[in-house]
């Protein structure tokens, strides 16, 4: 069996890191397309500019239309280009870090992620989540390269509302569960190869982090402060997610989490409180203990995030509701089929049974 490990080229985490931002991405591009939504741009805009700016480097602002569409990466794909652009920078959340990977897939030049919110394990890896302009989810988009440099300024991510912060958890705890059951099937990463040892070890880290600073870290980020715990989910979050994730493989949670896309009433839930309940159905399939399953729903209430249908929006799910999702969960090419061999009869069911165990620990 061949293995691989793949990675961003530079990784850098920090109170103020922005600071960094200019003299980080002057030796890779004289000029900038800095991609954000409103509320990122008003943030981080500014200071991002004048500091790019101060180092030589070109820049040019663009606000993002907040949904990784095919839609709308042309559309700013077609800006870079007639800009000439050297180096798209992706401000935000996963999905506009996404749109700019593959903006830069499209134009060319370097690509750096700034991540303002622990959301999601988007910012290092070498792949795009594509979405519906109605938020459904579409495919994965897996490019040659990884992003030349990932910058997490702490100030900013502890600022943003801890909501985001909380859901960076679930998705980063799926990375330990997926990645541990495709090293128990032997099955592939996102690179279609073994996964390493490595991948495997980093995946478990980033869980151990979690469970040991998770509660402390939520608690920080709602006072709006900085402290090692914070520094700690931050990095579990980003870092040895996107590494975990892409060199380890995913499995069920994340299959769970795109066939819950299809229901529009779980719009407004983020990445990772769908996919924290593709966890729990991800366990159930396993046949996990329950004493294991409520430690991890447990877990999870302690830090508000959602473990049953109802609170993503989807009260009392018919069963052609839950079939249309199992059947999506299972479409050719999603990544439950790197872990398990099951029907959307045991998918459905699978989310039953986690519902029913996530009430019952409210």
């Amino acid at each position: 069996m061949i293995r691989t490990f793949e990675s961003p080229a530079e990784y850098v985490q920090g109170r103020h890191a922005i600071d960094q931002l200019g003299e980080r991405v002057a030796p890779l591009a004289d000029s900038a397309l800095l991609i954000g939504d409103s509320d990122v741009l008003e943030i981080v805009g500014a200071d991002a500019e004048s500091n790019l700016e101060g180092h030589g480097v070109d820049t040019t602002i663009e606000e993002f239309g907040r949904e990784s569409s095919q839609v709308e990466i042309d559309r700013i794909t077609e800006l870079a280009e007639d800009l000439g652009t050297e180096a798209v920078i992706g401000a935000g959340g996963g999905k506009a870090l996404d749109t700019a990977k593959a903006v830069r897939e499209n134009a060319g030049g370097a690509m750096v992620s700034m991540p303002t919110i622990a959301s999601t394990d988007a910012p290092t890896s070498s792949l795009s989540v594509i979405y519906s302009e109605d938020g459904e989810f579409e495919r994965y988009w897996f490019y040659d390269d990884h992003p030349d440099l990932v910058l997490a300024d702490t100030a900013v991510i502890a600022g943003a509302p801890a909501r985001f912060f909380r859901s960076g958890i679930a998705d980063a705890m799926a990375t330990w569960f997926e990645a541990d059951a495709v090293h128990r099937a032997s099955g592939d990463n996102f690179f279609g190869e073994g996964p390493t040892r490595a991948a495997h070890r980093l995946s478990k880290l980033c869980y151990e982090l979690l469970r040991e600073h998770g509660a402390s870290a939520v608690e920080a980020v709602e006072a709006g402060i900085v402290t090692e715990s914070v520094e700690a989910v931050t990095e579990a979050n980003t870092l040895l997610s996107g590494l975990g994730f892409e060199n380890g493989g995913i499995a069920a949670a994340h299959s769970v989490h795109n066939g819950l896309t299809q229901l529009e009433a779980t719009h407004h839930a983020t990445h990772g409180e769908k996919v924290n309940f593709g966890i729990v159905s991800q366990l159930v399939l396993e046949g996990r203990d329950d004493a294991f399953i409520e430690d991890v729903i447990d877990f999870s209430v302690e830090l508000g995030l959602p473990v049953t249908l109802a609170e993503l929006g989807v009260e009392d799910p018919s069963t052609a509701d839950l079939d249309r999702v199992a059947e999506a969960a299972l479409a050719d090419g999603e990544t439950i089929h790197n872990a398990f061999d099951v029907t959307a009869d045991d998918v459905r069911d699978a989310m039953v049974a986690a519902d029913d165990l996530g009430g019952k620990r409210l």
